[in-house]
């Protein structure tokens, strides 16, 4: 049992690069940036009830 945890050590360190640079490459390619910036407008756009965010007043 001792001999097979280095192994598992190096598999775990294998399989999170490969899951790392799974994410990267899909966070990255080209097709996802209009989804993306879609995304990112959502904050900026009006709210549900019709009209646009209310802003806060100074006195």
């Amino acid at each position: 049992m001792l001999e097979l945890l280095p192994l598992l050590k190096q598999l775990w360190l294998v399989w999170f690069l490969v899951l790392f640079l799974g994410i990267c490459f899909w966070a990255f390619r080209p097709g996802s940036k209009p989804r993306f910036d879609a995304q990112a407008r959502i904050p900026l756009e009006d709210n549900d009830l019709g009209g646009p965010a209310p802003h806060p007043t100074r006195r």
